[in-house]
């Protein structure tokens, strides 16, 4: 089901498909997909010929004449040649897998004004992702968010210029992998180590992507949404991200608010400029500015976002938001107050 939701947002099956890159990185990777395929249906091609004459030319026959095949023991030749040839055949994949880790891999240059690269520590958690944004051509940035991916594209007129955008994945609980099939490969999130990665892309629009290791019950529903906008467009909204939360002004959502700040949800989740500091769940400071709830899952709309306020275990059972057994008026109440962060 999850797979259908993403692939409905997506647009387009090849939203998904290693063989329809949108990254430099990416086109690596399909690269060496088809060296490796091409190196195996050769070999396949070759295995299944001989056996299939092998088959046709000394097949059973109820004829006296029939021809036995002559019997070769301890040849040197053959033997040699079935070590040699694999030996090569390995060979050669392995140093064209070593040269496209070269391409694809590479540790992250220190910030610097006018880079034109965003840094962003990504962080796995159950069942989420967490975005803190760090630097942004060469500023610092200083802001989390979470399950969708804001980046600048890199220019595709004349001009080239390059827009990096260098991750770092870490875990918060278990093993995550972050993947992207059109922008990059498949990295580890790994407890206790930091793995790194990055990628450029010219091609703006919505990328998608999955949590490709298992870590838990609700581990098909840690979906991945990259959002690559025009950098103007992506000035304007992490300009709007390092903002504090909107101060309601309407009474429902001055109620509202007294209601959220009265449960424990400020135990978890943080809302800049308010006295709600968490850091174990999302980072709720411009909740509507995302499309998506519950890490990609369902829109986000009023209605889904009541769902899941009056009892998160319907939609996503396992997740460490417990329902809180609210009133309708208290749910109703929470709902406004969230509907005003943008």
């Amino acid at each position: 089901m999850s797979s259908a939701i993403l692939l409905a947002q997506a647009g387009r099956a090849e939203n998904l498909s290693i063989f329809d890159p949108a990254s430099p990185q990416a086109g690596a990777i399909r690269d060496l997909a088809f060296v490796v395929l091409a190196i195996t249906v050769v070999i396949f091609l070759l295995v299944e010929g001989v056996l299939l004459y092998s088959i046709v030319r000394f097949r059973h026959t109820k004829t006296v004449n029939a021809t036995e095949p002559p019997q070769v023991y301890g040849s040197h030749a053959i033997e040699i040649a079935w070590t040699v040839a694999p030996a090569l055949i390995v060979l050669v994949l392995i140093l064209v897998v070593a040269r496209t880790e070269w391409e694809v891999q590479k540790d992250p240059p220190a910030p610097k004004a006018g880079d034109n690269a965003l840094y962003v520590t990504v962080a796995g958690r159950q069942w989420w992702w967490e975005y803190r944004y760090d630097y942004y051509n060469g500023d610092k940035l200083n802001f989390v968010t979470a399950n969708e991916l804001h980046v600048p594209a890199s220019d595709a007129d004349a001009s080239g210029v390059q827009r990096p955008v260098y991750l770092t994945l870490l875990s918060a609980d278990v093993c995550h992998s972050f993947w992207v099939p059109r922008l990059a490969g498949k990295t580890d999130l790994l407890p206790g180590r930091t793995n790194k990665m990055w990628f450029q892309t010219a091609e703006r629009g919505l990328f998608l992507g999955q949590c490709a290791e298992f870590c838990g019950t609700q581990h098909a529903k840690m979906l991945i949404r990259v959002n690559v906008d025009a950098p103007a467009d992506f000035e304007k909204w992490y300009k709007n991200e390092q903002g504090d939360a909107r101060t309601p002004v309407a009474t429902n959502v001055q109620a509202g608010q007294a209601m959220f700040f009265k449960q424990s949800c400020v135990n978890c989740h943080r809302i800049q400029g308010t006295t709600a500091n968490g850091t174990y769940a999302p980072d709720l400071t411009h909740l509507m500015s995302r499309q998506t709830l519950a890490s990609g899952i369902m829109p986000n709309t009023a209605e889904n976002l009541r769902l899941w306020v009056a009892d998160p275990q319907k939609i996503k059972p396992g997740c460490l938001m417990p329902a809180f057994g609210l009133s309708s008026q208290e749910v109703d109440g929470i709902v406004a107050y969230l509907r005003s962060l943008e």
